[in-house]
């Protein structure tokens, strides 16, 4: 007491406020004294006052009742102000956020002093924690309950449907992410010079910033509301998908998709948990399911838009040398239109009135339930029904605020309340690992990262290996001249898949043209002239360059290999990397209409589990779609031609997809509201992880072996199928 009050002004005041308070409490008659008298008194007393709606439960009471704290007894007595939840002066301004607290009058009575008061008070904190919990456990159940029926009530219609559609351009952009690195990736290796390292970084950077985004979205989702943290986490995306279409560096641009994957790296967990809050227990299920299939619209409008935009070339400007804008920048910026769409209509629909009323805020849940009622009332042509319920259920609240005080800092302040909810969010992760939930956390886990692996490992092995095939057959056109002389022979055509060796040339012109997957070795260059020369997958390896001129090529030092130059001179280099403008249109071709197929081919298997997710279960649409999908694995061994390979491809992610919207539907109902979002957070998180190692390992067998990587998909699949078998069934369970 003597730390609190620091001067004479300070101690008058509290010392007043305490008096109110002792006032007060005595008026309400439930303050409980330590001794039996007092106690009985108080509890006679209280019968009068007692209110069967009170939301706020006595502090520190041992038979966990509740208070009202706008009691008419206190607003008599006190103006109608109270300190329960917010921080008063005596002009009865508010502060919020701040806790000022009650004092109990047997607090105020031996706490003060330094008195057993003291003790027994700390030995009812802990009792009134467990209480506490017991009561906010009832409460949840309670509000699992009556939500359903009021779902009932409200029925499914036209505000569902527009929230469908809502949020399914959120989706829609997280399946367009994982499309666009993989699109750019042969235009942006030529555009900024990438090695292969960097290469495979800007592959892999997306999944990183997507396994940081589901976490830290999913957490705060449970913390500051579904819609909110929605919002920001899409408009980070965005933001980020704008900027990385301008910035030339590859540093720059690796920084930009990283954020932009962390910004959309919480549609997922988000989304189905939100959609989920608005659905009755016959419709969720099968609503979900349909909600999976913006994914696959997303990976379409990918392939459509990169068919229709990075072969067209003339899209394009640059700024000198410096700043070059081409069309697969082009295909960036269109890419983030589903996410700026989405941030524009979710502005519009409102919060989940399940989360207002997990963290106790009824007006404003249930104001968002009538909204719903209504709406769909009028759409059926029943403006006339009545939105019947009056009151729900809300959740007790667990005491987390601080007493930062009003003279502290503004900066201080929100370094607090960022301090405060990283604890809460400490807190909820740690929860998903209690005894309670631990057992569905680490199956659910193991079922994530083992579906993860293998999907994202195959889906990605599928194209590498067509390209793999492709090589082949091209390495197989290769034409070889050995010993060869040429002299006063002008070159002005282009030279395509050509090995020479042991060649001479001398006095030979190579004008206006370019030179495509060329191998010069141990050959001799005497005083031979290079002009506006294009070189692509193009070497010289061991030769010798005598009184040579270069002027306006690209014919840099790294493709030189061991080799010698006397006299010879470079004018005018090219800068940068230079894009082939007239080079596989078809290839890309290819390459987009395979994702297109690919990403077409889970139609079925969308429609399929959207029309028995609620039929079969989640278990066994779980299950058996992993079941089969590890069977198709080993049809992959006779995939020896492109059209092969593209056929398996379509195959196995048809099949996926329905165990896909299982795992998403069953997580989403293994957990409670308040830790909903976080849970799946992060699982997803750990899905990405899984991805990123499927990913890396199956690269490393393209060319050496099939066998492995069939292998390990279909032991991670088995793995997965029959660890699925051992999580509870939610069907028919209403949603906790």
């Amino acid at each position: 007491m003597e730390e609190g009050y620091q001067n004479r002004t300070a101690f008058i005041k509290g010392a007043k406020d305490i008096a109110k308070e002792v006032k007060r409490q005595a008026s309400k008659k439930v303050g409980r004294s330590v001794d039996r008298v007092t106690d009985e008194y108080s509890k006679r007393s209280y019968s009068r006052f007692e209110e069967d709606d009170d939301d706020y439960p006595t502090q520190g009471s041992q038979d966990g009742g509740y208070y009202r704290g706008d009691s008419q007894a206190a607003n008599d007595d006190e103006g109608g102000h109270s300190d329960s939840t917010e921080g008063h002066d005596e002009d009865d301004e508010i502060y919020e956020g701040e806790y000022q607290g009650i004092p109990r009058a047997e607090s105020g009575k031996g706490s003060l002093a330094g008195g057993p008061g003291s003790v027994r008070a700390g030995a009812q904190e802990f009792t009134d924690i467990g209480v506490s919990e017991a009561e906010r456990r009832k409460d949840q159940e309670e509000l699992a309950q009556q939500y359903e029926t009021i779902l009932q009530e409200c029925g499914h219609g036209k505000f569902q449907w527009t929230l469908y559609f809502v949020l399914g351009l959120a989706l829609m952009a997280d399946g367009v992410e994982i499309f666009v690195v993989g699109f750019v990736l042969p235009s942006a290796e030529k555009d900024m010079c990438l090695s292969e390292p960097n290469k495979s970084m800007l592959g892999l950077i997306v999944y990183f910033g997507m396994m940081v985004g589901a976490f830290l979205w999913g957490a705060l989702a449970d913390r500051i509301g579904r819609r909110q943290s929605l919002l920001i986490s899409l408009s980070i995306n965005s933001i980020f998908s704008f900027f990385s279409s301008f910035v030339q560096g590859y540093s720059t641009f690796l920084f930009c998709r990283l954020l932009s994957g962390v910004g959309i790296g919480g549609s997922i967990p988000i989304v189905f948990s939100y959609y989920s809050e608005f659905l009755s227990q016959e419709k969720r299920g099968e609503h979900l399911s349909w909600l999976c299939m913006f994914w696959m619209i997303g990976g379409i409008y990918a392939s459509a838009m990169a068919w229709a935009i990075i072969p067209h070339y003339g899209w394009s400007f640059q700024m000198g040398s410096a700043y070059q804008f081409h069309s697969w920048r082009v295909f960036v910026l269109v890419c983030a239109f589903p996410s700026v769409a989405a941030i524009a209509a979710l502005s519009a629909m409102p919060e989940s009135p399940r989360f207002y009323l997990e963290n106790g805020k009824h007006d404003e849940g249930w104001m968002i339930l009538k909204q719903v009622h209504d709406t769909n009332m009028r759409a059926k042509g029943h403006p006339e029904k009545v939105f019947s319920v009056t009151t729900i259920k809300t959740v007790k609240q667990m005491d987390e605020l601080t007493d930062i005080g009003t003279d502290t800092p503004m900066w201080q302040r929100y370094r607090m309340k960022i301090i405060s909810l990283s604890q809460q969010i400490r807190n909820n992760i740690l929860a998903c690992f209690s005894p309670e939930y631990k057992r569905r956390t680490f199956m659910l886990m193991a079922v994530w990262f083992t579906m993860s692996f293998s999907y994202y490992g195959l889906t990605v092995w599928f194209p590498d290996m067509i390209k793999y095939i492709q090589k082949q057959e091209y390495e197989s056109r290769t034409k070889t001249f050995t010993k060869e002389r040429v002299q006063h022979v002008t070159f002005n055509f282009t030279l395509e898949n050509q090995v020479h060796l042991d060649g001479h040339y001398f006095n030979v012109k190579f004008l206006n043209l370019k030179m495509k997957s060329m191998v010069f070795e141990d050959s001799v260059f005497e005083e031979c002239y290079f002009e506006d020369l294009t070189s692509i997958h193009t070497i010289f390896r061991n030769c010798t360059f005598i009184a040579s001129l270069f002027y306006n090529t690209d014919l840099f030092k790294y493709r030189f290999v061991n080799c010698k130059l006397h006299n010879s001179t470079f004018i005018h280099n090219k800068e940068g990397c230079m894009l082939d403008f007239s080079d596989d249109f078809n290839n890309a071709y290819m390459i987009y209409f395979v994702n297109f197929l690919g990403t077409l081919a889970v139609l079925p298997g969308n429609i399929v589990s959207a029309l028995l997710m609620d039929k079969i279960g989640r278990l066994r649409m779980l299950a058996g779609s992993s079941v089969i999908s590890c069977v198709s694995c080993f049809f992959l061994m006779f995939g020896n031609s492109e059209s092969g390979m593209i056929a398996l491809l379509c195959l196995f992610g048809g099949i996926s997809i329905a165990s896909w919207n299982a795992l998403d539907v069953i997580t989403v109902e293994l957990y409670p509201s308040d830790k909903r979002t976080t849970a799946f957070g992060f699982l997803n998180a750990l899905c990405k992880l899984a991805a990123v190692l499927g990913i890396s390992i199956f690269q490393s067998f393209v060319g050496i072996t099939k066998a492995l990587p069939i292998i390990f998909a279909a032991g991670a699949l088995a793995a997965g199928s029959f660890l699925a078998t051992k999580l509870p069934e939610t069907r028919g369970q209403v949603l906790q």
